[in-house]
């Protein structure tokens, strides 16, 4: 039931109110809906004609995101300290931060107010807690929903401010902190570090000097006031306290600072020219789809190396019975074959109930038997797959030429087949066969690479491999075919270097900053496989780019952060990419993966 307590708030929906007391507490009812995959909440009717400036909110989990959320909301409604009245777009739930509700990327966006206390509509992105204790496996997921978000027709399209949320006891960065300001701040292009800005939570509005200098020992790249300090502004998190004789001074003084900053905060978004996301889309892109390759890449070497293993187990069997052979009798050998399956992926059930979407798996390809793109969390088939690009059937490269015809291909894959090859399904998890029984459980799968040890006969190897008739010459055969296959797939590991490396090449130029843990994860097993294949170049350029990094005290405190998360003494390259893979112990077992 709606009730009216003041002619001010007249047009604004809420329920009775949550907590009653001084101020009153309601809750907003927001109009909800989907950006792609991203969940929005709307307050008021947008009006086209009118400015809208839009914020991203980058924090810890703790640090009072939704707190700050609602107190722009209340100075958006022109809420005052007598009104005695306190509005929550967001349900803040007292928990710890071993229990934060925090999950995924959200957009709340208030309209209508503009004639009030701002000048412009507001959108505020608020990504989740980084780092929380839900562990590091999904934090990799929100560049893939912030691509959803800035690539929709009607998703967000500009920036005007990025802002690190910071309590004021923060003396130091902590480790978790520069890997969440990694995760999303390297995600842009160059241009952003000018519409990098501080909201510093739990103030007692003094000169924030630990936080500061903080920043400044953090090497954060963002613009500076008149003080020659990091711009920010300060925020009280205690707006809707209880109000009694004892505290009341005490809160209305909360109160009115806290709206001093937010019109402070304002006047810099008003004053601040908007990011274009076009770059900040090709980085996403471009990430995305070197994760993939390296992915990709990682499971066809190990695939090679055990095929290798296989082939060298069969040379050694038939070193062995060179006299049976000669003979023509029957011997067996023993090798540990390689082969493919489709595995079923883990869904994180609680996560996509609370989108109220189903679109978690992997984009595979059905000609190459191989996982293309996996985790593949947004897209909701391989056409919306971020590893599909255009190619020209003429150019073989994608092409703007009138009269030429664009198609999809993967950029993944050995044969980088045509769209139509690929499928992100379910299969059922008890028949073996095409299942028709919607009671059935389904689950995503991806192809992975297993062993396991046969029996061969000189029989079988003679139609495996369509040796001639006499028994020498059918080892030589052999041998030779295996070779042609070894030449064959290091070729094609040849290949996938090379564009791994261009990956890497193109990431550096447009990035903000290349210095980022995605980047830095892909240079350990880059730089392995260009010393195997001997280009010594390629290999000390990516070397140096790594030391670059690892100079950076962004990057240390980050590796110092995965290295705890991931519970290991170093976070090597391999040991974050192992854990984002979810490639356990358990799992490698017989596995290539």
């Amino acid at each position: 039931m709606e009730t009216c307590i003041s002619s001010k708030y007249e047009n604004i929906k809420y329920k009775h109110e949550i907590i009653p007391g001084s101020p009153s507490i309601y809750r907003l009812i927001p109009k909800q809906s989907n950006i792609g995959s991203i969940r929005r909440l709307t307050l008021g009717e947008r009006d086209s004609t009118k400015i809208n400036k839009t914020i991203l909110l980058v924090g810890e989990t703790g640090a009072g995101k939704s707190s700050l959320i609602n107190a722009l909301v209340n100075f958006a409604l022109g809420v005052e300290f007598e009104d005695n009245v306190w509005f929550q777009m967001v349900q803040e739930k007292e928990k710890s931060q071993t229990e934060s509700q925090t999950s995924d990327v959200i957009v709340y966006e208030v309209f209508g107010l503009e004639d009030r206390t701002l000048p412009f509509s507001l959108t505020i992105i608020d990504t989740p807690g980084y780092g929380d204790t839900k562990g590091i496996d999904k934090d990799v997921l929100v560049s893939e929903r912030l691509l959803d978000l800035f690539r929709s027709t009607d998703g967000v399209h500009e920036i005007d401010a990025v802002c690190l949320v910071l309590k004021a006891s923060d003396n130091r960065l902590s480790d978790r902190l520069m890997y969440v300001f990694d995760s999303v701040v390297s995600l842009f292009g160059k241009d952003i570090e000018k519409n990098i800005v501080a909201l510093i939570t739990h103030s007692d509005f003094l000169t924030p000097t630990n936080v500061l200098q903080a920043l400044k020992e953090a090497k954060i790249r963002c613009p500076k006031n008149q003080k020659d300090q990091p711009v920010h502004f300060m925020f009280n998190n205690a707006q809707k306290t209880e109000k009694n004789e004892d505290n009341e001074d005490h809160i209305e003084y909360i109160w009115n600072s806290t709206m001093k900053q937010i019109k402070k905060c304002a006047v810099f978004l008003k004053n601040t020219e908007p990011q274009n996301l076009d770059k900040t889309i090709e980085v996403l892109k471009s990430r995305i789809r070197l994760a993939a390759c390296i992915h990709n890449l990682q499971e066809r070497i190990q695939f090679i190396e055990l095929k290798q293993r296989e082939i060298q187990q069969t040379q050694e069997g038939l070193k062995k019975h060179e006299q049976d052979m000669k003979n023509n009798e029957d011997f067996t050998i023993e090798v540990d074959e390689v082969y493919k399956i489709k595995e079923p992926v883990e869904v994180r059930e609680s996560w996509w109930r609370y989108l109220g979407l189903n679109n978690a798996g992997a984009t595979c390809c059905d000609d190459c038997k191989e996982t293309c793109h996996f985790p593949c969390e947004v897209a909701s088939g391989p056409r919306k797959c971020d590893v599909m690009r255009n190619k020209c059937t003429i150019c073989n490269k994608e092409c703007s030429i009138s009269g030429h015809e664009n198609e999809l291909h993967c950029t993944s894959c050995t044969g980088k087949c045509h769209v139509l090859k690929h499928v992100k399904e379910q299969r059922c998890t008890e028949c073996e066969d095409e299942c028709r029984d919607p009671s059935h459980p389904k689950t995503p799968w991806r192809y992975v690479t297993k062993t396991k040890r046969v029996t061969r006969t000189i029989h079988q190897m003679k139609d495996m491999y369509e040796k001639s008739e006499k028994g020498s010459e059918e080892k030589a055969s052999l041998l030779e075919t295996l070779q042609k296959i070894i030449e064959e797939l290091q070729k094609e590991k040849d290949q996938l270097l090379e564009e791994s490396f261009q990956h890497v090449e193109r990431l550096e130029e447009i990035a903000m900053k290349v210095v980022s843990l995605s980047t830095h994860v892909h240079l350990d097993v880059l730089i392995e496989k260009m010393k195997e294949k001997g280009d010594t170049e390629k290999a000390m350029k990516l070397e140096m780019m790594k030391s670059k990094m690892e100079e950076n005290p962004r990057i240390r405190s980050v590796l110092s952060y995965m290295s705890t998360a991931i519970g290991k003494t170093a976070a090597s390259g391999k040991a974050v990419w192992d854990r984002l893979r979810g490639n356990t112990a358990e799992q490698k077992t017989g596995s290539t993966l």
